[in-house]
Parts: structure tokens; C-alpha cells; sequence
């Protein structure tokens, strides 16, 4: 088992604690932590944050925005495999430069992995989150090398944070958000294989002020989004048509710190939630499980510290069956972390 010393007093393992539950039985998961390491010790960049994982076919494949900081100019978008257990240096693959004399930074990088294979890497470019705008990149080698920059159409985003998923019909279903000084707005876009006839569906916010959906899917076909939002709780929308329409949001019991998080739904049905279930801070972070999307109980805690900011998780189940898990760890790393669950 590949878990360094020093991480080992802030991993917990909380099975069946229901901490969060209010009707339904506590899940029967059983959870063990394979592999708990940064995907680098040292870097050209001395900050990193929002990083995101996908599955390719040696391995695995991560990124994150790197640079002095976030929103300075020189932050970029970095990637690194994982092959045969083992990360390589980060890369530069993408920046905002417009021309010799104008860049903007760089931001939320996706990877996701479409049905020819290719490994789509959607990020955003711009000044600031009320400005920016939506590019992507393609790699038909599975990460070794990407297209030039493709600019999204105009008005629509892509996956602001988290991961796209396929629908039963194929497209492409975007979790997506704006936000601006005055309201934060979750909302949802498609597009097909090919990345095109982009559309926006819109979401009734209900008042609420929420970002960065992620998606669930249940078995009784309806799709469930989770939101970080500033209402110190994780907020909830259903669909029972595959995302046409959506009902209003709603606050959930689950704390949020105004911070993002990310879900997959299990191989077995299984709901999994990564987040900061806590009100205030970042400097705790857990993998809550639900059999239903609504009644959610603790199953690991990651990281628990007086001090320190573990934050921006992204979470994804391989084709064997383990959990893979990526987040910002102090702003100076990014931690990987590889979990059994059954």
C-alpha cells in the first residue's frame, strides 16, 4: 500500500457514521485507502489549485492551474500522467496569452473522455470569474500531445469545475455556472460528441445563490446536481426527463463552506460526495456515501487540521472499480489519493 508517514494521523475512516442521515439506514461500505501521495513534491510554479482526473488507457491523467497565484497572469494550465503508479513532471499545455503584449490567466481546467477515446481539456481564460470565457483542447493520445485552443461559442461556458457525463443519447451534459458580483446562477449546457449545437438549459435558482454543479445519476433514471453555494449548505436540483428541465433549487441538509466539490455515482449505485462538510474553512475534507442522493453518511475523512486549506476536489471511479480522488492541498500541491470502496 503506497501511503506516505506523514499522512497517515490525518486519514480517518468513519464507516456507517451517520452523520448527515436523517431517515434511511447507514450505507454498508466498506472503504480502504490504497494510496494517499502528491503528484509532485517541486514545480516552476510556486501555487496550484482546481485540479480535475480522468481515466486513460496506461493510467491516469490529472490537471490543475498553476502560476505566482490565482488571477495573475502567468497562471496556466498544467497536466501529469500516472502510469504503472508513477506521476511524470508537470506540463505546460495551455496559457491565456492573446498576443505579444496581453495574457490573462488561466482557470478550472476539466478532462473528460469522450466515446472515440480523445481526452477533452475544457478551462477558462479570462481576467476574472464575471469575465472569462470558455476554451478546450483536444488530445487523440491520450494526453501526450493537444490540439490548439478552441473557443467555445459565445454566451456558453462548458463544465465551470466538474465533469461533464454522457446521456442515454449521447450528448454531452455540462454542469455550469455564472457568477457575478450581484447573483451566482447554476445552469446546464450540452453539445454532442463532436462538440457542437451547443445548448443552454436553464435551471430555476430559486433565490439561492449557487456554482459548480456536479452530477449524480440514480436509478430510477432522474439525474441529481450538487452545488457549492453561499448559503452555508450544499443545494440539490432534480431532472426525471435526462436534463431538459429541472426542478427548482433547493437547500439540502449537508453543510458547504462557499468552497467546490465534486460526486460520482458508483458502478453499484452507490452516491459518492467529496467535499468540506464543515460551514466554515477548508481545512477539513471528507467522502460522504449515499444510496439515495439525500440521506448521505461519512465514509472517509481525508483531511482534518487546525490550519491549512484542502480544497477543490475532484473525484472519478476507474474501469477496476477504485475511486480516484485529486485536491488542492495548501495551495502548494496537488494531493492524489486512490480509495477502495465496496
Amino acid at each position: 500500500m503506497k501511503i506516505a508517514n506523514r499522512f497517515l494521523p490525518t486519514v480517518i475512516l468513519l464507516l456507517s457514521f451517520a452523520a448527515f442521515q436523517t431517515k434511511a439506514s447507514p450505507i454498508q461500505a466498506k472503504t480502504k485507502l490504497l494510496t494517499a501521495e502528491f503528484i509532485y513534491e517541486k514545480a516552476s510554479f510556486p501555487s496550484c489549485h482546481a485540479s480535475t482526473i480522468t481515466e486513460t488507457n496506461q493510467g491516469l491523467l490529472a490537471a490543475w492551474f498553476g502560476g505566482t497565484h490565482e488571477n495573475h497572469p502567468d497562471v496556466c494550465i498544467y497536466t501529469a500522467s500516472c502510469i504503472k503508479g508513477k506521476w511524470s513532471q508537470p506540463e505546460l499545455v495551455a496559457d491565456g496569452i492573446v498576443n505579444d503584449t496581453l495574457r490573462y490567466p488561466c482557470w478550472n481546467p476539466v478532462l473528460f473522455k469522450r466515446d472515440n477515446g480523445d481526452i477533452l481539456l475544457y478551462y477558462k481564460v479570462g481576467k476574472d470569474p464575471r469575465s472569462w470565457w470558455g476554451m478546450y483542447k483536444i488530445s487523440k493520445d491520450q494526453g501526450k500531445t493537444w490540439s490548439a485552443a478552441v473557443k467555445i461559442p459565445d454566451s456558453l461556458l462548458g463544465p465551470i469545475k466538474n465533469k461533464p457525463e454522457k446521456l442515454k443519447n449521447g450528448l454531452i451534459l455540462y454542469p455550469t455556472s455564472i457568477e457575478t458580483k450581484e447573483i451566482w446562477n447554476v445552469y446546464i449546457e450540452t453539445s454532442d460528441q463532436e462538440l457542437n449545437h451547443w445548448e443552454k438549459i436553464n435551471i430555476d435558482n430559486n433565490g439561492l445563490n449557487a456554482i459548480q454543479p456536479t452530477i449524480l445519476f440514480h436509478k430510477d433514471g432522474k439525474i441529481q446536481l450538487l452545488c457549492r453555494s453561499k448559503e452555508k449548505r450544499v443545494v440539490e436540483t432534480w431532472s426525471d426527463d435526462q436534463g431538459k428541465t429541472w426542478t427548482p433549487l433547493q437547500l439540502t441538509s449537508l453543510p458547504n463552506n462557499n468552497s467546490g466539490l465534486d460526486a460520482v455515482t458508483l458502478k453499484n449505485g452507490m452516491q459518492l460526495l467529496i467535499c468540506n462538510p464543515i460551514e466554515k474553512g477548508r481545512n477539513k475534507i471528507a467522502v460522504l456515501a449515499s444510496a439515495d442522493g439525500k440521506n448521505w453518511d461519512n465514509l472517509i475523512v481525508l483531511e482534518d487540521q487546525p490550519k491549512g486549506e484542502f480544497s477543490y476536489p475532484a473525484i472519478i471511479q476507474a474501469k477496476d472499480g477504485t475511486v480516484h480522488i485529486t485536491y488542492t492541498y495548501n495551495r502548494e500541491r496537488i494531493k492524489y489519493v486512490k480509495l477502495k470502496v465496496k
